[in-house]
């Protein structure tokens, strides 16, 4: 198959939806499919082309994504290429409706001949009171562009809930894998408490800390651990200093040490308010770290073991008696079953890219 994918950005930027594009359009391009990925660029004046790991990769100039969303400059030629880039494809898979970059290519190539697929990577708003605003005039924008696809996809239960009931669109669910090797690597927990991911307030890393602090009042030693950048990220280091907890506050690291702190890892926790799935805690569960995750979105692993679902209403004094419970039974469960990336192309092939 020929398969064009739109992402906001790509490898080597790292974030969710730059790990599940270039995931599955690098296992895609290994399998002999002709892989490209239209993607924005910031701080360049013209697009750039490479290939990385067998996919092509088109960086288009973008402004600055941290206030203007991925809007894409020179329209007009980005309109050509995405037409001459859809020419004979199979597929084109646009990914995140947060993104200006993939809205305005779907609008271009809506009317276009080619099977088109949506992931919305849908968090169901924006993350400060502007974005919330900006979201009222773009929820109406996504819901129209949405009717113009021929699958939409969800990685959800929560995300496929959010995708009906605001953009009146019946989507179709299939879940992230895992990285093939991270099914073999083994849990050996020291003395820290992990959040890997965005330092956002909504993220409540900030939560965490207190209730790690509360853990050590009722007799455990540990420490937090956290690797991520983010706006809230300076507040978050003043919060911690308050507090006088051991911790440790770290810039995003390379996958394998990234892998290599988790499964050290006595707690994995994601007590965020907003996600469209939580692949950190796909993550834990594939290596067997205990996490802890949130409602409403934390029921995406509502059969998983190992896990522990709570909900944000409740005070940190009980948050911590709970997960102090968790800590102790968690040692006799079983290691949750989780699907890899290999399995998870097949499922898009099948399912995505195929009529059925």
């Amino acid at each position: 198959m020929k398969l064009l994918f739109v992402s906001p950005k790509y490898y080597p930027h790292i974030g969710g939806v730059e790990y599940v594009v270039k995931s599955i359009a690098e296992r895609l391009a290994g399998r002999g499919h002709e892989v490209a990925v239209l993607c924005g660029e910031e701080n360049i004046d013209n697009y750039k082309e490479e290939w990385i790991n067998g996919v092509h990769v088109i960086r288009w100039p973008v402004l600055a994504p941290e206030a203007a969303y991925y809007i894409p400059r020179m329209r007009g030629k980005l309109k050509k290429l995405l037409q001459d880039l859809a020419k004979g494809c199979d597929a084109v898979h646009f990914h995140s409706v947060h993104s200006v970059l993939t809205m305005y290519s779907l609008s271009v190539l809506r009317g276009y001949s080619v099977r088109k697929v949506l992931t919305p990577h849908y968090h169901g708003t924006g993350h400060t009171a502007f974005r919330r605003l900006l979201w009222v005039a773009w929820r109406s924008f996504v819901r129209r562009a949405i009717q113009h696809v021929d699958v939409v996809h969800a990685v959800s239960l929560t995300e496929a809930q959010r995708i009906a009931r605001d953009f009146h669109a019946k989507p179709l669910k299939i879940e992230h894998g895992v990285e093939e090797w991270l099914l073999d690597v083994p849990w050996n927990p020291s003395n820290y408490v992990m959040y890997s991911g965005r330092i956002e307030k909504y993220k409540n890393v900030h939560r965490l800390a207190r209730i790690v602090k509360i853990l050590n009042e009722m007799g455990l030693d540990l420490e937090l651990k956290v690797l991520g950048d983010g706006p809230f990220k300076r507040k978050l280091a003043e919060h911690l200093d308050e507090l006088g907890i051991e911790y440790e506050l770290k810039p995003p690291q390379p996958y394998e040490e990234y892998v290599n702190h988790l499964s050290r890892a006595a707690l994995f926790g994601l007590l965020s308010e907003r996600e469209a799935f939580g692949q950190t805690v796909n993550e834990a569960n594939a290596i067997g770290v205990p996490a802890v995750v949130a409602e409403p979105w934390g029921a995406n692993f509502s059969d998983r073991s190992r896990t522990l679902i709570i909900k944000l209403d409740e005070s940190d004094a009980s948050l911590a008696q709970k997960i102090a419970d968790f800590l102790y039974e968690v040692k006799n469960q079983p290691k949750s079953s989780v699907p890899s990336w290999d399995k998870v192309v097949e499922t898009y092939v099948r399912r995505l890219y195929l009529s059925e």
